[in-house]
C-alpha cells in the first residue's frame, strides 16, 4: 500500500466519520432520537391543515410530545388525532388542544392550553375541547372582502 492511498483512506475515513457525527446529532436536534417513553391521549380536530404525524405537541412553549397518528374519521368527517404525552408531565382534564401557527410562514404545532382542574388525563383518553387550525388565506379573504362589518 503506498502513501497516496494510505492518505486517501484515512481522509475517507475521517469524512465518514464526520457523517456519521452530523447524522447523530441531526437525529437529537429534531427529536427524532427520544425514546418514545410517554402515554398516548386522542383527540379530534374539524380541521388538521399543516399538522402531520411527526408534528410537535407543546405546552407553555416547551415541546412535550409529538403527533403520532392522524385519521379521518368517515362518520364525522373530522380529523381523529393521535399523540404522545411525556412521562412525568400531567394534563388536567379541562384542558384544550388547539393547532397553532408558528407565525405568518411558520409551521403548524398542536398547543396544549391546561384547565385548572385537579384530576388529570390517563393514557388513552380523548381530549373533548379542540380548536383546529384557522387559514389564513381565508381570513385575508374576509378582510379584504370587509366581510367583519364594523360600521
Amino acid at each position: 500500500m503506498s502513501t497516496h492511498s494510505t492518505a486517501e483512506v484515512l481522509v475517507g475515513g475521517v469524512v465518514l466519520a464526520a457523517a456519521i457525527g452530523f447524522g447523530v446529532f441531526a437525529t437529537q436536534a429534531t427529536g427524532l432520537s427520544q425514546s418514545s417513553a410517554g402515554y398516548e391521549l386522542g383527540a379530534s380536530f374539524r380541521s388538521l391543515e399543516g399538522v402531520t404525524v411527526g408534528t410537535d405537541v407543546r405546552l407553555a412553549g416547551v415541546k412535550i410530545g409529538t403527533v403520532t397518528g392522524v385519521d379521518l374519521n368517515p362518520e364525522s368527517y373530522r380529523a381523529d388525532t393521535t399523540f404522545s404525552v411525556a412521562n412525568g408531565i400531567q394534563i388536567p382534564d379541562d384542558s384544550a388542544v388547539v393547532i397553532s401557527s408558528e407565525g405568518l410562514l411558520g409551521g403548524n404545532f398542536v398547543e396544549v392550553m391546561p384547565g385548572g382542574s385537579p384530576f388529570y388525563f390517563e393514557a388513552g383518553d380523548e381530549i373533548e375541547d379542540t380548536q383546529g387550525a384557522v387559514s389564513l388565506i381565508s381570513l385575508l379573504v374576509k378582510f379584504v372582502a370587509g366581510d367583519g362589518s364594523s360600521e
